[in-house]
């Protein structure tokens, strides 16, 4: 398959049980699924807006063992931005974010310019919380990236990530809005708008 340069590729790692593909289909589908099942690789696809034109966002959810290291390399030299995920009742799930954090400044040299989301996710199960959500901002801090607490069972900040990461985007203007184009929603808002119906 041809590379096709108006995709712009977002890599979501983290460790099993985070919940990467809840946030990930919560985000593309506005689904939530109760029940785990682990993932190999999957990979959405949202029309995006980009540099004015339209371009695919394309959502890499990987695997969350460590069974594939090729698969990851490929995932993160292929990879324009990336949401590292951790659960907010896991404090080990936070731990495992480190390597790949790693593995993503020795693959892709400079950093600066590269969107990154460090996600804490499940803040709907504040009860069993290990992690602070100042730790996450800290570690964020240190590592240079953007920092959001979520829920994919809530819907919590799912759509707002997903646009934070393209706002971190300085290379160009990727925006999850689709300028000139107002959704048909819109369009009947606009439409119903000054004339009154009498039922």
């Amino acid at each position: 398959m041809p590379e096709q340069s108006n995709d712009y590729r977002v890599v979501v790692f983290g460790a099993g049980g985070v919940g990467k593909s809840s946030l990930v289909l919560r985000f593309v589908k506005g689904t939530f699924r109760e029940s785990y099942i682990p993932t190999i690789e999957d990979t959405y696809r949202q029309v995006i807006s980009c540099d004015k034109s339209i371009c695919t966002l394309q959502i890499t959810d990987t695997t969350g063992s460590h069974q594939f290291p090729a698969m990851q390399r490929l995932s993160i030299s292929k990879g324009h931005a990336f949401i590292l995920v951790y659960s907010i009742t896991s404090r080990q799930s936070l731990e495992e974010l480190k390597p790949i954090y790693e593995q993503i400044c020795q693959i892709k040299g400079d950093i600066e310019n590269i969107p990154i989301m460090l996600v804490g996710n499940k803040n709907d199960e504040n009860q069993n919380r290990e992690v602070e959500s100042s730790e996450g901002e800290a570690i964020a801090k240190k590592w240079k990236c953007a920092f959001m607490e979520t829920s994919a069972k809530t819907n919590h900040n799912v759509k707002e990530l997903f646009q934070e990461l393209l706002n971190l985007e300085k290379r160009r203007t990727v925006s999850l809005q689709i300028d000139g184009k107002k959704s048909k929603q819109q369009k009947r808002k606009e439409k119903l708008k000054g004339k009154c119906v009498v039922m």
